[in-house]
């Protein structure tokens, strides 16, 4: 028996220092293997964060696609002030309804035919680089229903791995997407230049080719998707809910800021600097849940957006958006988590069918004057805004899946990047966007340069189209360098509120007063449901009053009465965008309104306006009579829209500029010069197209890079003075 026992012990004589020399080799060996160990985790981190970089290209290329579509067909009825049909190109998001034929979804998820699905999504960005406009809109719709079915395989994959990094790809392609348009000065990358296309698209490339050799796909931890029709549907419509909102609040760090914007000289929280804190809020979001009831955190967001909508002060909705930023973010894992219980083909479908809808819902409550059935949406973003609202709480009311069920993927799967992992890399992204905003603001120094006379300036107007060209490409480059050579040095951009879903989501005013070192003042709110009014200024803008103008029957009238210290002299300017001239009544009180506000100005004073009349029209005579101002070319009988008037200032130069193709209407310039003494001075009453026969002052000559006098309609392919400008006033 001790014999026995000593054998099963291993301890006895004969075999006792075998064990002991194996202890020995063992412990040997495991040493050696610690000592390795780092060196195996280190390599493992480095791959599996080079699969977290290619989740973010994969979820920066699904923003880029998703967001840029509903800009591309709004292009076309823009152009023509009506439903052009083009808005059918809106059907390719339903793309996942092609998974209701049986056999059709799991098909999408052979690895093969992903990695064809998410090649051909990539290619599709090469839509900027199409020749025409058809064709760029054709080859991005194509991307974008194809993204659709990369989204419909991968977000219901049977794979949790899989589904838990398709997650996590929206997340960090998220921070990332805004992060990237906080260094291009509110623009999006993708959509910039054809250099920083081709740049994603080579880097969407790599990312597509090197996936195609991971091991995810070949993951057995396979789960079943429980089917309920009904669960599907109401996940659905909180799954498209989610999205609108997240394109809507979220689709550009400035979006909040310009849903609060006040008048000088209490604006409000402004993009630069307060957008860092909206990236701040995603990041916060993005990785930090709250504990609390999902139901309670609708809800919560359900007050954040209306105060948003509905506060007066400006500071205090700016807050509620950011909250309203963090728990929008806080409450995509509730619905990711929900989704595993529904029928993806049904539940893609109805999300797109609902995001659509709620794009066509704003698309309604501004362009009402121009759509079927707009006196019923007219300003009603508030319903708007409770639909979405419901529909994120319906989702949470249907949903009975455990939190955390697809997002917190705690598997030992080395082959998976840990929640902690892909922390750490938002983190990194979200310094990368701070540090972008940073740069911007100690770079941006606004202010007037040195001039020989520094009582003259030049005022200028131009109804800018949104900030694209009129092919449907962005023009701000090319604008920026026209507006810097026309020597303006006050500014009024019409149609310039870009700052909505179906607009691309783009800050023309932030971008403007950065790259031309401008003063700008943007009014009134994007929530106003106007197409936008802004005052870009090289001198400090002292105060200014927003204006919703009358408006009865058309479209909603911005107005803004800005206060602008030139050189020491105050200068009020009353710009506008009258409304559509088919509505008689609005703009009879318009100009009624408008009149009133040049006639208590006591300062001089220029009015830079869209009149939508002829001169010597009853509204243009108004202005004049009743504003006590005077036309600064009343012989100027080619114009409709555009009109420059003045008083307590002297006329000294006069121009039209051709647009050039950057817009579908011209720039206006007059240039004055403020009297010494404002109840004792002269006006120029000659008027000459010869400035070298009469010697006018050379600093007074507008640039000769737009050429010289030209009489009739310039059709040019660039910009160039015409119609019977530019003119110069002298005695």
């Amino acid at each position: 028996m001790a014999t026995s026992k000593r054998k099963d012990d291993g301890t006895d004589a004969t075999n006792g220092h075998y064990d002991s020399e194996k202890e020995k080799h063992s412990s040997y060996k495991r040493s050696e293997n610690q000592k390795k160990l780092p060196i195996q985790i280190e390599q493992s981190t480095s791959e599996l964060i080079i699969s977290i970089i290619r989740d973010g290209i994969d979820g920066f290329i699904f923003w880029s696609i998703f967001q840029a579509l509903a800009a591309m067909i709004w292009f076309f009825p823009l152009n023509e002030l009506e439903i052009s049909g083009y808005e059918a190109f809106a059907a390719v998001w339903l793309s996942p309804v092609l998974c209701l034929v049986p056999g059709v979804h799991s098909f999408l998820q052979e690895k093969k035919v992903l990695i064809v699905l998410r090649l051909l999504t990539v290619v599709c960005l090469a839509s900027f680089q199409a020749s025409t406009t058809l064709s760029r809109l054709v080859i991005l719709a194509i991307g974008a229903g194809v993204s659709m079915l990369v989204l419909v395989a991968t977000l219901w994959h049977s794979s949790t791995a899989i589904r838990y990094r398709t997650y996590w790809s929206l997340i960090l392609g998220l921070n990332a997407f805004l992060a990237s348009r906080v260094w291009y000065l509110t623009f999006v990358p993708t959509w910039w230049d054809n250099m920083t296309n081709s740049i994603v698209i080579a880097f969407g490339v790599i990312s597509v080719i090197s996936s195609s050799l991971e091991d995810v796909y070949k993951s057995q931890d396979k789960v079943p998707i429980q089917s309920s029709s009904l669960k599907s549907v109401a996940c659905g419509i909180g799954l498209g809910s989610i999205l609108y909102l997240t394109h809507m609040c979220l689709g550009e760090a400035s979006l909040i800021t310009r849903w609060t914007v006040k008048s000088y000289p209490d604006t409000g929280p402004l993009p630069l600097p307060w957008g860092s804190c909206v990236l701040v809020a995603v990041l916060l979001g993005s990785l930090v849940r709250i504990h609390i009831a999902p139901l309670v955190t609708v809800v919560a967001a359900t007050l954040c957006i209306y105060t948003l909508l509905l506060c007066p002060n400006p500071w205090l909705g700016f807050t509620a958006g950011c909250v309203l930023a963090y728990l929008i973010m806080c409450l995509w894992p509730v619905v990711i988590d929900s989704l595993t219980e529904c029928k993806p083909g049904v539940c893609l479908t109805v999300a797109s069918i609902t995001y659509i809808f709620q794009v066509l819902f704003w698309v309604w409550t501004v362009a009402f004057n121009f759509v079927p059935y707009g006196e019923h949406t007219r300003e009603h973003t508030d319903w708007l805004l409770g639909l979405v609202m419901a529909g994120v709480a319906l989702l949470v009311l249907c949903s009975n899946s455990s939190p955390g069920c697809v997002t917190r993927y705690d598997k030992k799967d080395k082959s998976v990047p840990s929640c902690t992992l892909y922390a750490k890399v938002i983190f990194l992204v979200f310094l990368i966007g701070q540090l972008g905003m940073y740069q911007r603001y100690i770079k941006y120094k606004p202010g007037p340069s040195d001039k020989p006379n520094p009582k003259m300036f030049t005022a200028a107007i131009w109804t800018y189209h949104f900030g694209y060209d009129n092919r449907g490409w962005p023009s701000m480059e090319r604008a920026a360098t026209m507006l810097n050579d026309t020597g303006a040095d006050v500014i009024t951009l019409l149609e310039s509120d870009a700052s909505k879903p179906f607009l691309g989501n783009n800050d023309l005013a932030t971008w403007l007063a950065e790259k031309l070192n401008f003063y700008v003042d943007f009014g009134p709110s994007t929530k106003d449901h106007t197409w936008g009014n802004l005052i870009l200024s090289k001198y400090p803008i002292v105060k200014s009053t927003h204006h919703l103008l009358p408006s009865p029957h058309g479209e909603l009238a911005p107005a803004v009465t800005a206060s602008i210290n030139i050189s020491g002299t105050i200068v009020d300017f009353v710009v506008t965008h009258m409304g559509n001239d088919r509505d008689v009544l609005d703009r009879k009180l318009q100009a009624e309104f408008l009149a009133k506000e040049l006639k208590n100005s006591l300062n001089p004073a220029v009015f830079l306006g869209y009149v939508t009349s002829a001169p010597k029209s009853e509204n243009y005579y108004h202005l004049l009579r009743e504003g006590q101002m005077k036309d600064i070319d009343p012989t100027d009988e080619d114009r409709w829209c555009q009109y420059i008037m003045y008083k307590k200032l002297i006329r000294l130069g006069y121009a039209r500029i051709s647009h050039g193709g950057l817009s579908d209407t011209e720039v206006q310039l007059g240039t004055f010069q403020i009297p010494e003494d404002l109840n004792d001075y002269e006006d120029k009453e000659k008027v000459t197209i010869s400035p070298k026969r009469q010697q006018i002052d050379a600093t007074i000559l507008f640039n000769e890079k737009f050429g010289s006098y030209h009489k009739g309609h310039g059709y040019f392919s660039n910009h160039g003075f015409h119609m019977g400008t530019p003119k110069y006033f002298y005695n």
